[in-house]
């Protein structure tokens, strides 16, 4: 009985090895073949530089923009009855099930140049394709389940007692989130804002199909590492790689910590 145990045990950490670290190790590996100072270099290179800080920007609007909606979305599919309440619901969990491919795809349908919006965007002087503001689209549509799937479970687990006393004591609907039910949802909505914030960070096939990739302009992260990779320019990749997997090891262990207060938030309700 004691070896099947180990033969398990064995299995699973090969499973997770050849999964998660080999790679790992291998982008490691790879980085530093040529020594520190040649991964700083490269992590210099001004294309870099731009790739990283756009990615930046993306995460930032993007968990802004689902950190408010979000957090309405799950309240009104909590707390409201309407028509069509259950295909919401449904719908939100298509980004799981949709390659980002097709909806980077999509949008450029909408918003390319035969687009079904093109006069809209033209006569506005708005430019969504090829350009930040479809890149922000598609990882608004990808990363959209995360927030709302969190903090729904919380809030059917919190009630409305609370909400009611605090209405009967007088407190506006505002006053009543503020200082009553967002206590309640903290960590759950941070737990949702750094999943929403890995998932934009790791993002490629949505945002390379509606960005075009172009060099220096509409590169994010992950879109130039492939570029790099394209180009055999290996020291950029790797370094790239490099960093953009410390940053989202980091995320990791911080989600894990906003995961765990928000399932013990659960608990004691």
């Amino acid at each position: 009985m004691n070896w099947r145990k180990w033969l398990l045990i064995s299995i699973v950490v090969g499973y997770m090895g050849i999964l998660i670290i080999a790679p790992l190790g291998a982008i490691v590996f790879g980085a530093f073949r040529e020594g520190a100072p040649a991964v700083l270099e490269a992590l210099q290179h001004p294309h870099v530089l731009r790739s990283f800080g756009l990615t930046l920007i993306i995460c930032l609007v993007v968990v802004s923009i689902h950190g408010i909606f979000g957090t309405l979305v799950a309240w009104v599919l909590v707390r409201h009855q309407f028509v069509g309440k259950a295909l919401v619901n449904r719908l939100l969990d298509l980004p799981f099930a949709m390659s980002p491919v097709i909806v980077g795809f999509t949008l450029i349908v909408l918003f390319g140049r035969n687009g079904v919006l093109k006069p809209l965007t033209e006569a506005l002087d708005w430019q969504i394709a090829f350009a930040l503001p479809g890149m922000i689209l598609a990882t608004l549509f990808v990363t959209l389940p995360f927030m709302v799937r969190e903090l729904m479970p919380v809030l059917e687990a919190f009630g409305r007692k609370q909400e009611e006393a605090a209405a009967t004591l007088g407190a506006s609907g505002w006053q009543t989130f503020r200082l009553v039910t967002f206590p309640a949802l903290r960590w759950a909505f941070l737990y949702g804002l750094g999943l929403t914030c890995a998932r934009a960070l790791g993002e490629f096939g949505a945002v390379l199909v509606i960005s075009g990739g172009i060099q220096g302009r509409t590169e994010t992260a992950t879109v130039y590492i492939f570029r790099a990779l394209d180009d055999r320019q290996y020291a950029g990749a790797y370094s790239a790689a490099l960093l953009l997997g410390a940053i989202s090891l980091v995320l990791v262990l911080v989600i894990d910590v906003f995961h765990r207060r928000s399932q013990k938030s659960i608990e004691q309700r």
